[in-house]
């Protein structure tokens, strides 16, 4: 068992080793990225990538506090699934309207990786592969669908 103190450092490193190791790869559009923040330049959508002791996950995720607002932009990711399916290369868990940690009502449209721990240093490579080519391909995506969402932002 970590100390807080123990387990953040050891998240921090994780995710310091990780943005080292993506970050040569260039965007879709031929930008230098910050991959590990990625921004989509929409207010309340995120792309993240969260790991823990028990498992790993990357999502789409939808946190505009007007649930209805929400439905909409999980909505237009619906108009889109086959484009983001196919440029992801499988299927994705689809979530409306769930229950955070902390009580907030997000949207997300998630892939997870269960039996890895960002603790075990052994687990570190898998756990990259597992997110660099999501989020590569997230990228690859969003160059594309981003424009589809002007008008909710």
């Amino acid at each position: 068992m970590y100390s807080k103190d123990e387990a953040s450092q050891l998240k921090q490193a994780f995710w310091t080793t990780f943005g080292q190791y993506i970050s040569p790869q260039l965007s879709a559009e031929g930008l230098k990225v910050n991959w590990v923040n990625y921004k989509t330049g929409i207010k309340y959508l995120y792309f993240r990538m969260e790991a823990n002791k028990r498992s790993a996950s990357i999502a789409i995720e939808i946190a505009h506090p007007d649930p209805g607002i929400q439905e909409l932009f999980f909505e237009q990711f619906l108009e889109l699934k086959n484009l983001l399916h196919g440029t992801l290369n499988e299927d994705w868990e689809w979530q409306l309207h769930e229950m955070t940690e902390d009580g907030k009502i997000v949207s997300r449209i998630v892939r997870k990786l269960h039996n890895v721990s960002i603790f075990n240093k052994n687990d570190w490579p898998a756990l990259i592969s597992f997110f660099k080519p999501r989020i590569i391909a997230l990228d690859e995506f969003w160059s594309d669908a981003k424009y589809a969402f002007d008008a909710l932002k």
